[in-house]
């Protein structure tokens, strides 16, 4: 557990970053990751050493046996003085990483890294700060987990493709939505630091790890997972990141999802994506089964279009919308996806969320779709519709804590039990709506056209007495102002 004590720690590094001139947020998070990387791989290197020793088997160090070599390990270079750490971190360990294939995907990923270091003092400060918190403050491998996850909200900063993080609080969610089962295939086609794919992974070993046979861990430990960015800085970061939660060998790649270049057809068993919301694309570049489904160059429907085509059928998919989607009928495309889900697949489920759940990235309000590809027509029964008003932290830029309001509870806990769902009323703050309905309704998915509004009728007495109530309330105040005037004068004499 990640305490207020292991936070101001990290706070303590990130600032010497910043003062050490590395300001830009995702340019901390990605050096600090390659020092973790560092000093993970020394760490792994030492444990090896001893079993090795403690069994009477060969080692064999994954860092060159030289007095070079050696000097290139963490315990070795984190006790120099600044400018012998830097000359040695920089022109030695630096590029040998970026030569490293150890076969995990953060490895495979450093071929264009830079290092971002300029100052001796301020490596040294970073290199301090991680070996302090990794030494002293994580425990086991969820503490490790918890740190990076700590490390990667504070990049508060939404992406210049509209992309910007998803709180854990709403991934764990979702994930709880589609319950993703061991042995299942899942992706993130836009997946930034890996954070569904973390949810994913951390729900499928509380819920089923006790029962999971080998093949089940075996894939577990990478194939399972699948993530693809368009920034090669992000495919880092979600490397690590999974790399750190136990998930050594997943299927991270530098990829445009949307591009020609993405082929896949009917491979995955879930889909969890928050894609990115505003933008277009080169229709030129977008792959025709794509346009088949939604024709548009619009990111947000075409993304629903790529999971619908990379999902095996009975596959499902929970995602983020922007709430436009639900209701825009001035442009063809949002009506032709929207019956694409309701009339050929089967919608499950419209949660409608707060415009303040990605404060202070963005004030955009959204939406949670969950459906199931089927390709066949007539799949959509009833679809299940829930306003959420609160989601546990207010809903200003801060975002504090609230817990005593969270709807989530109250979501997932209807969500388990649909069939209770079908007698509550449309006043109520989730209800259950029929295909046709929707169909009538021109496929509009806004929870604000199905409910329905009670107003009390409120008796208000007439005019007449109020004025006369008014009239009586003069009075006394004059009366009032008479009597104090009187009082001074008194006092005056």
């Amino acid at each position: 557990m990640i305490t207020g004590r292991i936070k101001s720690r990290v706070d303590d590094v990130w600032q010497r970053m910043w003062e050490g001139g590395i300001t830009n947020p995702i340019e901390v998070i990605t050096q600090l990751t390659y020092l973790m990387f560092m000093k993970q791989l020394d760490d792994n290197d030492l444990e090896a050493e001893r079993l090795a020793t403690m069994t009477g088997q060969e080692f064999h160090s994954v860092f060159p046996d030289t007095p070079e070599g050696r000097e290139m390990r963490w315990h070795v270079f984190k006790t120099m003085r600044p400018e012998d750490m830097f000359a040695v971190v920089s022109g030695r360990v630096f590029p040998f990483i970026k030569t490293l294939h150890t076969g995990n995907a953060f490895a495979e990923s450093m071929e264009d890294a830079s290092f971002g270091f300029t100052k001796p003092k301020t490596l040294e400060r970073a290199v301090n700060g991680i070996d302090d918190l990794l030494d002293n403050y994580v425990t086991d491998r969820d503490d490790l987990g918890d740190l990076y996850e700590y490390m990667l909200s504070k990049l508060n900063t939404a992406g210049a493709n509209g992309q910007f993080r998803t709180p854990r609080h709403i991934r764990d969610m979702m994930v709880a939505l589609v319950d993703p089962k061991p042995g299942q295939l899942l992706c993130d086609p836009a997946c930034g630091t890996a954070g569904f794919l973390i949810s994913a992974a951390e729900s499928i070993k509380a819920r089923y790890g006790d029962d999971m046979d080998e093949e089940q861990w075996n894939l577990f430990e990478g194939p399972q997972f699948t993530g693809f960015d368009t920034d090669q800085t992000m495919v880092r970061i979600s490397a690590m990141n999974m790399l750190l939660h136990g998930v050594t060998q997943p299927d991270i790649h530098n990829r445009d999802s949307l591009s020609r270049s993405n082929t896949i057809l009917n491979r995955f068993d879930v889909v969890l994506a928050n894609p990115p919301f505003t933008g277009s694309v080169d229709v030129e570049g977008v792959d025709d089964s794509l346009k088949a489904i939604v024709d548009t160059k619009q990111t947000e429907l075409l993304f629903i279009g790529l999971f619908l085509r990379m999902l095996k059928p009975g596959g499902r998919c929970a995602c983020i919308v922007p709430n436009g989607v639900l209701f825009r009928s001035n442009a063809k495309a949002y009506r032709q996806l929207r019956e694409e889900l309701v009339e050929r697949q089967k919608l499950e489920a419209v949660i409608s969320m707060p415009s303040g759940v990605f404060k202070p990235y963005s004030g955009v309000s959204t939406a949670v779709l969950v459906f199931t590809k089927t390709d066949t027509p007539g799949s959509t029964g009833d679809v299940w519709f829930y306003d959420m008003r609160h989601d546990g932290y207010t809903l200003d830029d801060k975002r504090d804590e609230d817990m005593a309001h969270n709807d989530i509870p109250d979501i997932l806990a209807r969500w388990t039990d649909r069939d209770g769902e079908r007698g509550r009323a449309r006043t109520e703050q989730s209800f259950m709506v029929s295909r046709e309905e929707i169909v009538e309704k021109g496929f509009d998915l806004s929870f604000n056209k199905y409910v329905e509004v009670s107003y009390e009728k409120k008796e208000y007495p007439p005019t007449s007495q109020l004025m006369a109530e008014l009239h009586d309330l003069n009075a006394r105040f004059v009366k009032g102002m008479d009597e104090l005037d009187d009082m001074l004068a008194k006092d005056g004499e």
